[in-house]
């Protein structure tokens, strides 16, 4: 599951940050949480970009 989840960030990435919008999308299709995006964004050394809630550090 978590290739997975990290493969469907990397494809997801815009200027090599993932907008907040497309993370939450992704959690939603994989059936986990956000934070669960954001800690594999995290390892990645993805950037969340565009998002106003402050959910993603």
């Amino acid at each position: 599951m978590e290739d997975e989840l990290e493969t469907k960030i990397k494809s997801a990435l815009v200027d090599g940050r993932l907008p907040c919008a497309i993370a939450f999308r992704i959690a939603k299709e994989m059936k986990v949480s956000p934070r669960d995006v954001g800690d594999a964004a995290n390892r990645l050394s993805v950037k969340i970009c565009n998002c106003q809630l402050g959910c993603f550090p």
